[in-house]
């Protein structure tokens, strides 16, 4: 199983360079976890490209319809006093964002709670280093 950090979903859901190798590692692995804000962080990526142009509205209902299928299917980590302990931790020993430092302990509470095989999926350099760290297996 691999945990999805959104810099790895939003290639699923509109066309980027690197949507054929994400496509292919979902299509080799289809369990998918991903953090509960990652819905919210996906529309906030897709609303991005389309203020920047790089996405018409048309495929932006489209990308929200991808979503919709990948969303009924993936197991969501919910929010959590001891998540939100496991992330301020995070903050302070590696040089992260809020919404990463979430990710990265919803994966770290996924392998706690017996999920050691766990691959955490990002595009996001710094987040992978701080994966790494935590001893997580990393993707990129």
């Amino acid at each position: 199983m691999r945990f999805w950090d959104t810099s790895a979903l939003v290639p699923l859901l509109a066309s980027e360079p690197d949507s054929a190798r994400r496509t292919a590692a979902l299509r080799a692995d289809s369990a998918m976890s991903v953090w509960w804000g990652t819905l919210v962080e996906c529309e906030s990526a897709l609303q991005r490209r389309v203020r920047e142009g790089a996405l018409n509205t048309e495929a932006a209902r489209q990308a929200r319809d991808r979503l919709a299928v990948l969303a009924a299917a993936w197991h969501e980590v919910p929010p959590t006093p001891p998540l939100r302990t496991l992330a301020t931790r995070l903050l302070r020993t590696h040089p992260l964002r809020a919404a990463d430092a979430l990710q990265l302990a919803a994966a770290l509470a996924l392998t706690q709670a017996g999920m050691p095989d766990l691959h955490f999926y990002t595009a996001d350099i710094r987040l992978a280093q701080a994966a790494e760290i935590e001893g997580l297996r990393v993707e990129h």
